[in-house]
């Protein structure tokens, strides 16, 4: 085995080793090589890119924006006496909503930096449908799916590097090309987008248990999807997708659904309100 050979695969092994963290709601192990320091920066600076861009129209009108921060702010005040509560604090969050009926998103990047488009409203339908979506977000920010992410493909880049040098694919371009799109391949759908959709269920896991703290009925993240499978067209295959698929989502959040009660408790007079009616297009 080669020197540079050696380096690639101690390298690898070594951060495999000592990077290791544990996801306090589902104690699934999480590879981190980031620092979270950077994991703010690059979240603050995505955030910023998004909103100075010159396509992207931020939204003033109080309709839109006012349901969004209540619900926003809830959400926020349970994640900061969640099992997240310490990094939660830490953020410093922010909420925009962006003026686009035709984009069906929203985000939550590492710093708590969120945003909305309007395009969510009629998925989301009123305001717990709202924070079924943003706990979903939130917690993708405060379990650090992203810098997670960057991580596998960080390891996924040196495995592939070793593999090139034990191959020997430098002697012979066209053998070498054919090997590693194959072990790319491979790579994509057999290792990193399956962790995707982990992150994905387990978003949609701890959400579910931030909205029903932040007192939100939780049944209505069941309607979020069942809503979401009626509006959403030609979606890929499940097992190419980094997302579960929409009837997966559902049974799942039904499983989970006695966990969230528990998490749940209903204020007197609390009322989830409706969301603004999209203007036909």
């Amino acid at each position: 085995m080669t020197s540079r050979l050696w380096r690639s695969v101690l390298l690898a092994s070594a951060l495999a080793l000592t990077a290791c963290a544990t996801n306090p709601y589902t104690e699934r192990q999480q590879l981190l090589l980031l620092p979270e320091s950077e994991d703010v920066k690059l979240g603050a600076q995505a955030y910023d890119q998004v909103l100075h861009d010159p396509k992207v129209k931020i939204s003033h009108d109080p309709r839109e924006v006012e349901p969004v921060k209540r619900v926003a702010a809830r959400i926020i005040e349970a994640a900061k006496s969640s099992k997240y509560a310490e990094r939660a604090r830490q953020f410093d969050w922010e909420v925009t909503v962006i003026k686009n009926d035709k984009t069906m998103n929203a985000f939550a990047l590492p710093g708590g930096k969120i945003a909305v488009y309007t395009g969510i409203f009629p998925v989301a339908k009123n305001e717990a449908g709202l924070a079924a979506i943003l706990g979903h977000e939130v917690t993708h920010a405060l379990a650090r799916h992203g810098a997670e992410r960057m991580s596998q493909g960080l390891l996924a880049q040196l495995g592939m590097e070793a593999a090139s040098i034990a191959l020997g694919t430098g002697t012979n371009p066209a053998v070498g090309q054919a090997t590693m799109a194959a072990l790319g391949l491979g790579v994509n759908v057999g290792v990193l987008l399956p962790f995707s959709r982990a992150h994905e269920s387990e978003a949609d896991h701890v959400g579910l248990l931030l909205a029903a703290q932040a007192g939100y009925d939780p049944h209505e993240a069941v309607h979020v999807w069942e809503r979401m499978e009626q509006l959403s067209k030609n979606q890929p295959p499940e097992f190419l997708s980094t997302h579960p698929g929409h009837g997966t989502r559902i049974k799942q959040l039904e499983e989970w659904m006695p966990e969230a009660l528990s998490y749940y408790h209903p204020q007197p007079g609390f009322h989830a309100a409706d969301l603004p009616a999209l203007a036909p297009r």
